[in-house]
């Protein structure tokens, strides 16, 4: 929780840097968000490459696991479809790929600002960010209610980062190995279905 807080922390102090113009404009233009962005990328290879616990869950998969992550994405683009039914000022696509960030928010809208503008990039954010506040703090209750995977689902890509404690402190350890893998091929998938979708 205190990570999510950091972070809004942030995104408000950027807002009011922003509003109030206290950086030079060149920090402030596209070139700089898509520099940002390619060096976010490079990290994120850098982080799976080097975590050797990923490479050996790789290679000791089951195919069944992937039932898990996909039924992530099946159940967020039917929810943002279904969302997209009462929202007139978005579209199915845009909400396809708001959703299709599935909670990693410093990726999805930096690509989405980039590719639809900064008014759906803030809503990504903000969207991928309460997804994750709600794993934070529903994670146990989500397990009692629907199940061990319920959290995992609800978490999206941060499974393997940010919400894995409460999750494996909710489902229990035997159910982090599935948590960290879903949230990996959710967090590969979003550099890829965000720019298919848009």
């Amino acid at each position: 929780m205190k990570n999510t807080l950091v972070i809004l922390l942030f995104f408000a102090a950027g807002l009011l840097a922003g509003i109030f113009s206290l950086f030079p404009e060149s920090l402030s233009g596209e070139q700089m968000t898509l520099y940002v962005l390619y060096l976010l990328l490079f990290l994120v290879g850098i982080g799976v490459g080097a975590n050797k616990d990923t490479l050996k869950l790789l290679r000791s998969v089951n195919l069944r696991i992937f039932l898990i992550p996909l039924s992530v994405i099946i159940g967020t683009f039917l929810g943002t479809m279904v969302y997209s039914w009462f929202d007139e000022t978005l579209t199915l696509r845009e909400c396809w790929a708001v959703g299709s960030g599935f909670g990693y928010y410093s990726l999805s809208s930096v690509l989405i600002k980039e590719i639809a503008g900064e008014s759906l990039g803030v809503i990504a954010l903000l969207s991928n960010i309460i997804r994750e506040i709600i794993t934070l703090l529903l994670a146990p209750v989500l397990s009692r209610l629907f199940g061990h995977f319920a959290p995992i689902s609800a978490g999206g890509a941060t499974s393997m980062d940010t919400t894995l404690p409460i999750i494996t402190r909710s489902t229990g350890t035997e159910y982090a190995a599935v948590s960290v893998f879903s949230g990996l091929v959710l967090t590969l998938l979003v550099p890829f279905l965000v720019p298919l979708i848009l």
